[in-house]
């Protein structure tokens, strides 16, 4: 009693657990309310900051712990962006991305200016600083595209590229315009910003993909990877400022560093998407709410003039951006209304210029009252714009969100039959490559597929002598973990058979499996590199099977380089593979290199042209399978070697395949690599090679025959004693 009779209530609330608390209920409920009025989250989240802040009932103040966290929410918004963003669907809209960019910026930056020196009657300076105001935003409604998985989008792509673009002009005009006001812009301050950014883009874009490899090869704690990552994040932020920008542009910019470190479909992305969506940055829109006074409506008719003329041109000027785009690009109606609704959305960079015109003393009246570059007026119309154009965006995002997810699953309706027949069987025997093979097989499962991975350890007879079940199930358990971690179904198969050979050939037949990931371990030579076991499932098993030895982490690789038999286009399994490769590569963010022979590159060119979503690939002419050892000088420590093999008797079966085991154990035995054997006919394989059966099996029978042999001869020597 004595310790509630203590306890300080009064508003706005300091205790920070009670305050804790508080954010910690918005956050859970506000999202749940608004869902049932057909409201977006985000909505909810910025109108609930707008009641608990200090405009409203004053529960919360804006203070320096909000302030703290909300930076954090808008980082993470925009290193989100970079994160999730197709880089190579970037880097093919490149041009596009640069065209909306100019659009964006230039067309709100002169109708703001017209408008604000001719109806608003402000001087130029001002004018010019507050149109580039509404040249700026900020991605408020991203996390609504993200939750509907449409980001990869090339609407999406294009508007987080034009974000950058028009955000880093924006801010230079505010340089210029703060300095032009002090008197200090001169020929050496524009050379001195230009060149901190370009030292700034060089650390970030070449320095860190250095660091960021060396740390995930050494280290694979979950928690020590997701510190990094945020380590990583706010030190890009901090050099932007150091550099004079935003930090926004160093989160951003990390983003894209970090993309093809950290694979979509992996754990440490679940787990960045999961903290950032859960709690900062629903910090950060809670924040933008609390910064929202409604009263400014109510305080005359210089603020509400200025509230509508900022509000009409911030709207018009964007979507008039949007709509010329769309025209100008073919983009869909959905496409176009995607980029208004993310750019149309005023916060963060929108707020620091206005508080940083509203902040530059250009004299005094004759009262000895400040006059400032951009008045009070002007600050309050700012506020309902932040609080209205978040409105807009929200719901149009969310409008377009489910239009452009409903057309990417009918896009994927046509292949929809053949994805659910896929079943992905991932063999696991060494405990220190159990990550490794989950992480590969979850990225060969197709996307759309609801089939569940399945993880497959095998008891011999051996193992069951020396008591080795247990370890078996501590194995399965492991992977069953790792593949939940990332929001993946494994399916753990324990099977107790005679010898691996047979329990996996078996389990592909009785599950009806299509692709098979069978685990090679450094530590094998040329002798032991494929051995009886998998030589005996390769003659065997007609399916797609996958040879891996993950010699480093495989976010930590570079590019993908194949290597392709020249009849390899004539196996029955081509497509299948070229397209699991096609999705790796789209996956990872790593280029494709493909070595084939002419015939086979046209044949590879057209398939790829035909699948949805862009990669950067590569084609070399490569014929002389007797020079293999070519790769040696081709391929690079952080390359990912694809070998494409062939079973004997198959269309692109060579002579030279049989040296391969003892190139690769000699000459590439530090190479991350990968031998695949594609799906193949049984007809197309000669069914009289003995060698198919099981060399185990027979040596088994052939004991137990031996063995009846001589109790049949004891029992009749017995029988002619008597």
């Amino acid at each position: 009693m004595i310790s509630l009779l203590l306890l300080d209530l009064s508003l706005p609330l300091k205790n920070p657990v009670i305050i804790f608390s508080v954010v910690l209920f918005i956050i859970l409920f506000a999202p749940i309310l608004f869902n049932r009025i057909k409201v977006p989250h985000i909505i909810g989240l910025i109108i609930s900051g707008v009641i608990v802040g200090p405009y409203g009932l004053n529960v919360l103040s804006r203070d320096s712990s909000i302030v703290l966290f909300g930076t954090v929410g808008l980082l993470y918004i925009m290193f989100l962006a970079g994160l999730e963003i197709d880089l190579a669907e970037f880097r093919k809209n490149k041009n596009k991305i640069a065209v909306f960019g100019l659009l964006t910026f230039v067309l709100p930056l002169v109708s703001g200016t017209l408008a604000s020196y001719y109806i608003l009657g402000y001087g130029f300076l001002s004018s010019l600083l507050l149109a580039s105001m509404f040249s700026t935003h900020t991605l408020v409604s991203y996390p609504i595209a993200s939750k509907y998985g449409v980001t990869r989008n090339r609407a999406i792509n294009m508007t987080v590229g034009g974000t950058m673009i028009t955000d880093i002009l924006a801010l230079l005009i505010l340089a210029g315009v703060a300095g032009m006001s002090k008197g200090d812009v001169s020929p050496a301050f524009w050379f001195r910003l230009g060149f901190s950014f370009v030292v700034f883009l060089l650390v970030v874009l070449l320095l860190f993909p250095v660091i960021c490899r060396w740390f995930f090869r050494r280290f694979d704690d979950s928690i020590s990877q997701y510190i990094f990552v945020l380590a990583m994040v706010f030190l890009a932020s901090f050099l932007a400022e150091l550099a004079g920008v935003e930090a926004i542009i160093g989160a951003f910019f990390s983003g894209l560093v970090l993309n093809r470190f950290v694979p979509h479909s992996s754990a440490l992305n679940n787990r960045i998407d999961f903290v950032g969506n859960a709690l900062f940055i629903p910090f950060f829109l809670i924040s933008v709410g609390m910064l929202v006074d409604v009263s400014v409506l109510v305080k005359g008719w210089g603020a509400l003039k200025v509230a509508g003329i900022i509000l009409l041109i911030a709207l018009a000027s964007k979507y008039l951006a949007a709509w010329i785009t769309q025209k100008v690009f073919k983009l869909s109606s959905d496409e176009g209304l995607m980029i208004f609704g993310l750019s149309s959305s005023h916060a963060a960079a929108t707020l620091a210029i206005i508080l940083v015109g509203y902040n530059i003393i250009v004299g005094e009246t004759a009262l000895g009252e400040p006059i400032r570059l951009l008045n009070e007026d002007v600050l309050n119309g700012t506020i309902v714009l932040i609080l209205v154009s978040c409105g807009v965006s929200s719901f149009v995002v969310e409008k377009a969100s489910k239009k452009l997810a409903l057309a990417q699953e009918e896009e994927a309706s046509a292949d929809t039959d053949a994805l659910s027949d896929e079943k992905i069987l991932v063999s696991l025997s060494y405990p220190d490559m159990i990550a490794d093979m989950i992480d590969f097989g979850i990225m060969l499962k197709p996307k759309h597929s609801a089939v569940p991975l399945y993880g497959l350890h095998i008891v011999t007879d051996e193992d069951q002598k020396n008591d080795s079940a247990s370890h078996g199930k501590k194995i399965l358990n492991k992977a069953v973990a790792h593949a939940s971690s990332s929001e993946n179904l494994l399916v753990p198969l324990t099977r107790y058979d005679t010898n691996i050979s047979n329990g996996i050939t078996y389990t592909i037949k009785e599950q009806h499996i299509t692709d098979v990931v069978i685990g090679l371990h450094q530590e094998t030579d040329h002798k032991t590199f494929l051995g009886p076991k998998i030589e005996n499932i390769v003659k065997r098993v007609f399916e797609t099977i996958y040879i891996y030895k993950p010699a480093q982490p495989f976010n930590t690789l570079n590019r993908i380089v194949v290597a392709i038999p020249p009849a390899a286009s004539n196996e029955p399994g081509f497509l299948h593979w070229l397209g699991k490769l096609v999705a790796l590569s789209r996956m990872s963010s790593m280029p494709i290199h493909f070595y084939a022979s002419p015939q086979t590159i046209k044949f590879t060119r057209s398939a790829i042209a035909r699948k949805s979503g862009a990669i950067e690939a590569h084609f070399t002419v490569f014929t002389d399978w007797d020079d293999f050892l070519i790769f040696s000088r081709e391929l690079r420590i952080d390359d990912l070697f694809v070998i494409i093999s062939a079973r004997k008797g198959s269309p692109s079966y060579l002579s030279q395949l049989e040296k391969l085991p003892y190139y690769l154990s000699t000459r590439f035995d530090q190479q991350s690599l990968i031998l695949i054997y594609p799906k193949q006919l049984e007809s197309g394989i000669n069914m009289n090679d003995i060698e198919q059966a099981d060399s185990a099996l027979i040596d088994t029978l052939s004991e137990k025959l031996g063995s009846l042999g001589k109790a049949a001869k004891y029992l009749r020597r017995m029988l002619a004693d008597k």
